[in-house]
């Protein structure tokens, strides 16, 4: 036999024999591993698409900055939609054009240009105690900066995404003068300084130590589910509050792609999957967030909340008030 023929055959013996690379898709995640590790499980068993989940807490945009086209990670997940436009705003993402997350997405929850996109939403609501505060007594954002809460408000940080974020929809709604305002009355009247995160603030109604404090809806699904937390949970009543002349702050899960994103197209089927009726029924179910699918239902504990309003702007014109947000929120020294 010929060398250059038998040098093709060895070769071509031993490409057979190479198994094909398993396709994976690598996540940089804000959201806690165990939050979202159901829907990794399943999107890999019914895929066979392998998904990597680094937890990064804090720094993410600079660190893919940081690794600029070097980058292992294809989709960032982050737990707000101030989080994502950093991320966004760093440059280091790419759009996403994909007949399948624009029909399953609701246009105000994912970005015109196509650079992030809302997997699950939740409410910024009031807590409210069941003893000293009647039902119904809490109606808008706008009466929190009100004189009849003074010394009865708990709030965690504002400079937290979350009540950054809820800043950005006052300026959206009535401009810095009166957003300055509401912020300088609400610090008014808090009953201690802001501290720890929203399920503190729950334990601190429970403990007599304020009356009604912010948070997300979903934390209360974990609350419940918490022995040591349930009771501070069964202290508390879930009120939606809405803007005047607007509805219920809304706020987003998301996900976007890397700029480098060296599994693109496995990156994109999870994309995908993830807005599927499986995907959104486990988000529901596991972490009590909202479907963004028209259609797929809510968990039963989280049905039994009641309806609301959502609110109608956007959550993109929400995000082009973070700096200025924040810079209202830092003015009044509002955590001082």
């Amino acid at each position: 036999m010929r060398p250059a023929i038998a040098s093709s055959i060895a070769l071509a013996l031993c490409t057979t024999a190479l198994p094909a690379l398993a396709e994976e898709v690598n996540i940089y995640s804000h959201r806690q591993p165990e939050l979202i590790q159901p829907l990794v499980d399943a999107f890999s068993a019914e895929t066979g698409i392998d998904v990597n989940v680094a937890f990064v807490d804090k720094g993410m945009a600079e660190r893919l900055v940081a690794e600029g086209d070097r980058s292992p990670a294809d989709l960032v997940l982050t737990v707000d939609i101030a989080r994502l436009m950093q991320v966004v705003d760093a440059g280091v993402t790419q759009p996403v054009e994909s007949e399948v997350l624009d029909a399953n997405i609701p246009e105000s929850f994912r970005d015109p240009e196509g650079h992030w996109f809302g997997l699950t939403s939740r409410a910024r609501i009031v807590y409210a105690s069941k003893e000293r505060v009647a039902d119904g007594e809490v109606t808008t954002y706008e009466d929190l900066a009100s004189e009849k809460w003074k010394g009865r408000i708990c709030t965690r940080s504002f400079t937290n995404d979350y009540n950054v974020a809820l800043t950005g929809a006052v300026l959206a709604h009535h401009g810095a003068e009166a957003a300055r305002s509401w912020l300088e009355g609400v610090k008014a009247n808090l009953a201690k300084k802001p501290e720890g995160g929203d399920r503190d603030q729950v334990k601190s109604i429970w403990a007599g130590e304020c009356d009604i404090s912010l948070g997300n809806t979903y934390y209360m699904g974990q609350m419940a589910n918490d022995p040591e937390q349930k009771e501070w949970a069964d202290s508390v009543r879930i009120t939606f509050p809405t803007f005047e002349g607007g509805g219920t702050h809304m706020n987003i899960s998301g996900v976007a792609m890397t700029r480098a994103a060296p599994n693109r197209e496995a990156a994109l089927k999870l994309m995908e999957w993830l807005t599927s009726d499986e995907a959104q029924r486990i988000y529901a179910e596991t972490n009590h967030e909202f479907p963004v699918k028209e259609g797929v239902a809510r968990s039963e504990l989280v049905q039994s909340w009641g309806e609301f309003t959502p609110d109608e702007i956007g959550l993109a014109e929400v995000a082009a008030q973070r700096a200025e947000a924040l810079k209202l929120i830092e003015s009044v020294n509002f955590d001082g």
